[in-house]
């Protein structure tokens, strides 16, 4: 069977932030210069917008630059946030730190609280108006290369195979999609990104990149306590000082509330389950009266990049490019990275049309990262460059000072001449479970604290479940024969679905893999201690459907 061929001038892998304000920015220039130039964008959720989750607060600094009149164009940016607060948490006290403490840098006087994936749903609509190609519901399984190595764009999945890889009735080949130049918009742990830097070596001159674990549900919470606008952060308890993560509250309009946590992936104690601390976070008497009343609307979990400027790869090689959050712009501190994983997208796109416009295809586009270092995602990052590893350094409380000095002095254009290393990456972090004490997580109560499989309803996720396992182990014995004994099974806590379980069967441990529960959020590739896990793209369309999340 042969497969189906189609071809572009520029591919787009993953219709986010990032993708579609490339895939816009390439059709304006086009439109300017009067030249065609064909875009494909290629997203695996069944729709674009449905495997988006961020918190989320958007500085509309690259929207106010991609699309000027996106207010008269409906973009679904309707609640200015109107006031900030961060708290710092004990078990049973908050204690809210006065404005002026806060680093300017930190300020959200300006920003819009926002569902980013109806935002990307809007630019998504921006984009097939200028003539953008945008196929939902196929996932990029591969990278095609040529003899020389150049990157000739992507092989979609295979649909219609069973457990086993055979061909079912429908079997359907995936298609070659070609182009003159790729742009490679996964985010975090993107699949194919972790191929690309092991091709061209991408990370031989940066430090790993470090991750987080956020977590978000909406809540209709009760009409008197709604107030559109308000921004809450926190950090502190239920993490201990050696474990990095906060907390926000975002209230939207229509009485609803976006809730999250991030726990950092660089935590050491095997027991600890990032799910769990969240459900905790929400007991905490600042918290659970806002929440009772209410009722849970959805869930969605995602990693997020943290490594920040350190953390940055080679961004560009021959035929291609990454952007957004597969790069790792996001700006931790802040907890905002859609401005910079957009403007990265228009960088990426001038470098392109550049290019195509000399007709060089296939080249390594070193004018991208030139334009990212010049252009102010590189002054964004490089005011915080030294907060995360400070954090991991010195824990939460000096590490919390000492990241608000350096921003407090970058507020008055002043830098420190030195830059603080991340040390290892996230999966190297655990300690032996013996080492560590046990945590005792109660029992959820139906009210403000959930369970995993319930929460997981509310992703709306599907797979077909007669399809080959998307979670691929490199070796079947290491589970049982050195994550259970040495690391009490982790894979078990830091998933925040549900998808591993450690299941015995007269007296014999095996780990039972539900991959119809996974939501996509690549936890288990990133912070799996031997790196065994294999988080491969299933078939096209499957996975969570978030709705405004």
């Amino acid at each position: 069977m042969q497969r189906d061929v189609m071809n572009y001038d520029v591919l787009i892998v993953g219709a986010g932030p990032s993708g579609l304000s490339a895939a816009i920015r390439i059709k304006q220039l086009a439109l300017e210069q009067g030249r065609e130039i064909n875009v494909c964008v290629l997203e695996k959720g069944a729709e674009v917008g449905a495997h988006i989750l961020s918190g989320a607060v958007i500085d509309p600094i690259a929207l106010n630059e991609l699309i000027p009149d996106w207010k008269e164009k409906g973009a679904p940016l309707h609640t200015p946030v109107t006031d900030d607060h961060f708290l710092v948490l004990s078990e049973e006290k908050s204690f809210d730190i006065p404005a002026k403490l806060i680093p300017p840098l930190m300020n959200n006087h300006g920003n819009y609280i926002v569902s980013l994936g109806d935002v990307c749903r809007w630019l998504g609509e921006q984009a097939e108006a200028l003539g953008v190609e945008i196929y939902p519901g196929f996932s990029a399984a591969e990278v095609i290369y040529d003899e020389a190595g150049v990157v000739q764009g992507v092989i979609t999945g295979d649909m219609g195979r069973d457990k086993e890889g055979h061909e079912k009735p429908g079997f359907a080949l995936g298609m070659e999609l070609r182009a003159h130049y790729t742009l490679f918009a996964e985010g975090a742990r993107g699949s194919l990104t972790k191929d690309l830097t092991e091709h061209f070596q991408l990370r031989a001159l940066s430090e790993p990149q470090k991750f987080g674990i956020g977590f978000k549900e909406i809540w209709q919470i009760e009409p008197e306590k709604s107030k559109p606008g308000s921004v809450m952060h926190s950090q502190g308890w239920p993490l201990d000082n050696s474990t990095g993560g906060g907390s926000f509250i975002y209230h939207l309009k229509e009485n609803t509330v976006a809730i999250g946590f991030v726990v950092h992936l660089n935590y050491s104690n095997p027991h600890l389950s990032p799910f769990d601390e969240f459900q905790r976070f929400k007991t905490h008497p600042a918290i659970r009266p806002l929440l009772e009343g209410g009722k849970r609307l959805s869930y969605g979990a995602r990693a997020l990049t943290e490594g920040g400027l350190q953390s940055i790869p080679r961004l560009a090689f021959p035929g291609g490019l990454l952007i957004g959050c597969t790069a790792g712009f996001m700006n931790v501190p802040r907890i905002k990275g859609s401005h910079n994983a957009m403007k990265s997208g228009m960088l990426a796109a001038e470098a392109v049309v550049e290019a195509l416009a000399q007709e060089s295809f296939g080249a390594t586009l070193e004018s991208y990262p030139d334009k990212i270092r010049n252009s102010w995602i590189w002054k964004d990052l490089h005011a915080v460059r030294n907060v995360k590893p400070a954090l991991s350094r010195f824990g939460n409380i000096l590490g919390s000072m000492y990241g608000g000095m350096e921003m407090w002095l970058a507020s008055f254009g002043i830098t420190t001449p030195w830059t603080l290393s991340h040390g290892k990456a996230d999966h190297e972090c655990l300690k032996p479970a013996a080492a560590c004490p046990k945590i005792t997580y109660p029992k959820p109560d139906g009210v403000v604290s959930f369970d995993k499989l319930s929460s997981v309803y509310l992703t709306n996720v599907f797979h077909e479940e007669d399809q080959p396992c998307h979670l691929v182990l490199r070796d079947q014995s290491i589970p049982v024969d050195i994550n259970l004994p040495q690391y009490d099974a982790p894979e078990q806590r830091y998933c925040p679905a549900g998808v591993y379980e450690i299941v015995t069967n007269e007296g014999n441990p095996r780990l039972q893999i539900n991959a119809s529960n996974c939501i996509h959020c690549k936890t288990c590739d990133i912070k799996d201690p031997l790196q065994n896990i294999n988080w491969r793209t299933p078939e096209g369309g499957g996975g969570p459907n978030y709705v405004s999340m």
